[in-house]
């Protein structure tokens, strides 16, 4: 303990370790009054832990997608700060894209080509013990194909949808949420039913993290956090917590008492939870020190009632929580002491006029004496009507004139005595400038004055002073002071300022200013500024072993003073070429003493730096050798790591050779057994960064230490490092293996964990190993491998196949490898709903029948029970009619619906079932055939038999594959053939259609229906009234504006099509289960489709299904798949139909 002080002092570096010196620490100070004590102390050691090996493997991932990197530092004391960079000590860039988490982890919301490489790597950097560890590189592969769909956001971290944070009041909040998704979401956040603080709340890491400084219980709450994109919107909220350590509502005060008084310690704190207060009398608990009458403990206040002398004693009040404590040091002392008056007699006070003067009476005294004041020798006492009384004594008088000139006295008095102290006041006229110095605009090359005159308190000495631009007077005989007045002669353009005058004595100062300018100046050339030039005459004196002087003569400064000089040196013996940072001195310095080292060549130049930048630097000096001397320091980061299960491989970062301090530099290697008796082992090596010591017990910790030394001596002890020899394999296989089946995709594996001893190794963690036991191929079992970190003795297994028997087995891990495998468990998923049937297609459509096909589901999950067919109908205007509702036996995979509205189309939904419940559907349109009256079978061919067949020619080079018939008869059946010759033979196909009419027997004659013809006679008659009015109007003489208003009112029936896709109308069929929207025609591949009275065969096709039977009966009218077709940017949607077909006819 230091001499003359309570202070501890522990040196780690001479007295042992620092892991020695670990624990709780308390203070106790102690006399014949008492015993205080101070608040616990913790003492830890600091620690930066390596980081466990692993082996990363490279990851592969398609543009778009998200990605984690994970960097799970070491756990040290203090914590270390993370950050990633690359092999060449770059830091990667991060943004709103890219960024780090509070763990550390490294974050990507997508992925882009450019992310490739290869040495994403996390750093660890211990501030305390200055080292930096280094995690293994993480190599990342972005394949440059076509970029993922765009996706919504989803939330990296945290996860779900709901998380709770605790944190502590007068703590800084940190709330994070990183999203993913495509685009990049932006992040934003609220509070609910609350603001965030305004002048607290700081955004960090792109938004993606809220900090709230000085967090208090009204910080508690829900906050929210939002990721949103231009595909939608996720929400995550934070129940947010704040906690308190014990805090002061007021700590307890010191009492002085005088015997037979009362008095009162009031312990108040508060936090969350409540703290507990508990008391102790001298350091020990109130509850085991001798009782005492006077005292009255009620929870967090003690009561004293008629003290004594005896109960003089140390009280500590400690207000604690699962946070913290609070521990306050109160003395209660009993006093009986008369008043004394402590400030010095006869004092003296001097004030200005019509300022506030303040009267000290320090005093003390047990009881607390009174105190009064008396002005005069015979005066009565002073109130505070006019003045202001102190508790400490002090007598104010806020305005003192000059009638409070004068003695006056102070009076303490308590009920063992009096003590009485005059003092005098004296009150003095202020100082007033009544001639102030006047501004001035003179020519360069005059004389220009200004007067100052000065009226003042005769008994005080004034000191008057000029000052330029707030700055002492330039020192140039061309100014001077002749009594009241400033004289500057040869004005030049320099001397324009403001001049002050300033009038001080003891008691004030006043001050006036007035402004000179200069006119008429002569141009000159602006001075040229420049960075100085470098320093010369380099000089070394007064050589010692560890120190030297360097002096040089400064260069030009070229108009921009010199702010100081920087010394750099090279070591020709171990660094020629190079040169390091030595000293820098002020500008106004020509010579500098500079500490050297050991053993080192030096060579020395500066350089002068001014307000523009760094001059060259000078030439070298003079060579000057140092002497040789013992280490300094020892190697750092010594190392003890088996790469073997017998040895023990000994690793240290070697000394450079600035360091050596000498020749001949070697390193002395020292180990032994941790846990046992022996004594050190040690061998000198050469200037190497290696040692191995073979003939290891296997895994065993080993105390190392690596000294340094050279030709002169040895370096001071080095520091003890804990090692460890090779690991080997683990020997015993986790036991009591147990598998938990959660549900169908989930479960759940227990095992006991492996004795410590069997490791033989760092334990990484548990491994399982399983997969599926009913494959066929049972040589090439596709196993799959989930690792455990540390001591877990059970896990999940997820993403399980349902309905499947599965097998595992468990391993334990250590930095060799794996452990043997426990023996073989098998478990069994139950059923899961089925996917959706692998196809679904409608064949033979009939006038009042369609017939579907399905295949199973790829992925039944269990055994089928039936399958669930759903269809309704769509009518002309897209509307979905009522839904049918059929159960089909499992067996079945095709199945014929009847009695069903001709030329109709239908919406079918298919799913099956499995005891596990209704599986995914998948859905199909179909349309039922038209009326077949006037349609002939394609046998008996077109034009009843009795037509010839008409030819056209398309030549063959039209880059359109549709050709348009022309001349056709109104419902009237026809059979095409189109056929494509060539120089290697000819081809063909047929098909049958009908033109338009068919159709049109089922619309309604809109020009027959009453309604129609009611609202065409309404028209008609207005018309007329119209034309009434008109020939009125003009037959009066005046004139109808028709062009104006036909410009006014423009034809509501000429209108454009929308600009942004060319349409006529809103239609969307993006999702198969959302009904139509009503009123529009018009397809999503944004062209306008023809009315069904249009005689084009156009309509008949719909994309690449518009196709001849093998009958060559054209049925592209009824097997349209728009589900399953992607909408293709700009590529034409036109069908091969028969008379596109013609194209290539020849």
């Amino acid at each position: 303990m230091k001499a003359g002080s309570g202070t501890l002092i522990i040196n780690i570096m001479s007295e042992g370790k620092a892991e020695s010196y670990e624990g709780v620490y308390q203070c106790t100070a102690r006399n014949e009054r008492g015993a205080a004590i101070s608040n616990n102390i913790v003492v830890r050691p600091s620690r930066s832990p390596l980081w466990t090996k692993e082996k990363l493997e490279p990851i592969t991932l398609r543009n778009g997608q998200s990605l984690v990197l994970p960097c799970r530092p070491p756990i040290g004391l203090p914590p270390a700060i993370i950050f990633w960079m690359d092999n060449s000590f770059q830091r990667l860039p991060q943004s709103e894209r890219v960024s780090q988490g509070l763990n550390g982890d490294l974050y990507f919301s997508n992925v882009l080509p450019e992310d490739t490489r290869e040495d994403y790597i996390c750093y660890a950097r211990f501030n305390h013990t200055q080292t930096i560890q280094q995690k293994q590189p993480i190599s990342v592969k972005v394949l440059s194909a076509k970029s993922s769909r765009e996706r919504p956001p989803t939330f990296l971290t945290p996860e779900g949808s709901k998380s709770t944070k605790e944190e502590l009041r007068g703590n800084v909040l940190s709330l994070e949420c990183i999203a993913e998704g495509l685009p990049t979401p932006i992040i934003y956040w609220t509070k609910e039913d609350g603001i965030l603080p305004p002048n607290r709340t700081f955004y960090r890491n792109f938004k993606k993290t809220l900090q709230i400084t000085q967090v208090s219980e009204a910080d508690s709450g829900n906050y929210q956090c939002i990721a949103k994109n231009t595909l939608g919107t996720i929400h995550h909220t934070i129940s947010v917590t704040v906690k308190a350590a014990p805090y002061w509502i007021m700590a307890p005060q010191n009492l002085v008492l005088s015997p037979g008084e009362n008095g009162t310690l009031i312990c108040s704190a508060n936090g969350d939870p409540k703290p507990r207060i508990n008391w102790l009398m001298n350091g020990v608990p109130i509850e085991i020190t001798p009782d005492d009458p006077s005292r009255k403990i009620d929870g967090d206040i003690i009561i004293f009632s008629n003290v004594q002398e005896r109960s003089s004693a140390v009280y500590q009040c400690n207000a604690s929580n699962e946070y913290g404590y609070l521990l306050a040091n109160a003395f209660v002392n009993v006093l009986a002491e008369p008043p004394r008056i402590l400030t010095p007699e006869n004092t003296l006070y001097q004030v200005i006029a019509n300022r506030p003067a303040m009267l000290d009476c320090a005093f003390f005294g047990s009881p607390l004496p009174t105190i009064e004041w008396f002005k005069g020798a015979k005066g009565s006492a002073l109130h505070e009507d006019i003045y202001v009384l102190h508790e400490n004594g002090t007598l104010e008088i806020p305005v003192a004139q000059k009638d409070s000139t004068g003695t006056y006295t102070c009076v303490a008095r308590n009920k063992l005595g009096m003590a009485k102290n005059e003092v005098h006041l004296e009150v003095k006229d202020p100082t007033r400038i009544i001639k102030q110095p006047e501004y001035a605009v003179v020519q360069r090359g005059s004389t220009v004055s200004f007067e100052c005159k000065v009226k003042h308190d005769h008994t005080l000495v004034p000191t008057v002073t000029w000052l330029k631009d707030n700055n002492e007077l330039p020192n140039d005989e061309r100014f001077s002071v002749d009594g009241d007045q400033l004289v500057v002669t040869d004005v030049g353009d320099h001397d324009s300022g403001t001049y002050t005058c300033v009038a001080n004595t003891t008691l004030d100062m006043v001050s006036a200013s007035a402004v000179l300018s200069v006119v008429a100046p002569t141009p000159t050339p602006a001075p040229i500024y420049d960075v100085p030039n470098p320093p010369f005459d380099l000089e070394l004196t007064d050589q010692q072993d560890k120190s030297v002087q360097l002096s040089w003569t400064p260069g030009d400064d070229n108009n921009s003073p010199i702010t100081k000089f920087i010394i750099e040196y090279e070591d020709a013996m171990h660094e020629a070429g190079l040169w390091h940072h030595q000293a820098e001195v002020s500008g106004t310095q020509t010579t500098a003493e500079l500490k050297l080292s050991p053993f080192v060549n030096y060579s020395f130049r500066v350089l002068a730096v001014n307000s523009i930048g760094r001059s060259l630097p000078s030439e070298a000096s003079e060579q000057y050798l140092t002497k040789a001397a013992e280490p300094d320091n020892n190697p750092t980061a010594v190392e003890g790591l088996g790469s073997e299960p017998d040895n023990l491989v000994i690793t240290w970062k070697p000394l450079n050779g600035f360091e050596s301090n000498g020749p001949g530099l070697q390193y002395k290697v020292s180990w032994r057994q941790k846990d046992g008796d022996d004594e050190w082992t040690s061998v000198v090596v050469a200037n190497v960064s290696k040692y191995i010591v073979s003939g290891t017990p296997t895994f065993v910790p080993y105390l190392i230490k690596v000294q340094a030394l050279n030709d002169v001596g040895f370096a001071p002890e080095p520091a003890v490092v804990l090692g460890h020899s090779g690991e080997d394999l683990p020997m015993v296989a986790p036991g009591n293996v147990h598998v938990n089946v959660v549900n169908s995709t989930l479960a759940e594996v227990h095992w006991d964990p492996v004795p410590l001893k069997s490791i033989r190794g760092h334990l990484q963690g548990y491994r399982i190993y399983y997969w599926k036991a009913s494959q066929r191929n049972r040589r090439h079992l596709e196993k799959k491998i989930l690792t455990f970190q540390g001591s877990k003795t059970h896990g999940m297994l997820p993403g399980l196949e349902p309905f499947s028997h599965y097998t595992l087995n468990v391993r334990v891990v250590n930095g060799k490898g794996e452990g043997p495998a426990s023996p073989d468990r098998v478990f069994h998923t139950p059923e899961g709903v089925p996917s959706a049937p692998s196809s679904l297609k409608i064949v033979n459509p009939t006038l009042d029948s369609l017939t579907l096909e399905w295949d199973p589901p790829s992925h039944p999950n269990g055994i089928l029970t039936e399958y669930t067919l759903k269809y309704q109908p769509i009518n002309s205007t897209h509307e979905l009619g009522p839904l049918v509702d059929l159960k089909i036996p499992a067996n079945k995979t095709r199945w014929t619906l009847k009695n069903l509205n001709f030329s109709t189309r239908y919406k079918f939904y298919l799913s099956a079932h499995t005891a596990a419940g209704l599986g995914s559907q998948i859905t199909e349109e179909a349309m039922t055939t038209v009326d077949e009256a006037g349609i002939l079978p394609p046998d008996v061919g077109a034009g009843k038999g009795k037509e010839e067949w008409r030819k056209e020619i398309v030549n063959g080079s039209r880059s359109r594959n549709f050709y348009g018939l022309k001349g056709l008869m109104p419902g009237t059946a026809y059979k095409v053939r189109v056929g494509a010759a060539g120089a290697s033979g000819s081809v063909s196909a047929e098909g049958v259609f009908e033109t338009g009419p068919a159709m049109a027997s089922r619309q309604v004659d809109i020009a027959t229906q009453g309604w129609f013809i009611g609202l065409m006679c309404a028209v008609a008659l207005l018309i007329l009234i119209l034309l009434i009015v008109c020939f009125i109007r003009r037959n009066k003489g005046g004139k109808y504006p028709v062009k104006e208003k036909e410009d006014a009112h423009a034809d509501p029936e000429i209108q454009p099509m929308k600009e942004d896709d060319g349409t006529f109308g809103e239609y969307s069929d993006a999702e198969d289960h959302k009904p139509l929207k009503k009123g529009s025609r018009t397809p999503s591949d944004r062209t306008v489709k023809k009315e069904d009275s249009d005689d084009s065969l156009v309509d008949y096709g719909e994309g690449v299904n518009g196709q001849f039977n093998e009958d060559g009966s054209f049925i592209g009218q009824y097997s349209g798949k728009k589900e399953k077709e992607p909408a293709e940017g700009n590529e034409s949607s036109e069908a091969p139909s028969p008379v596109n077909a013609m194209n290539s006819f020849v």
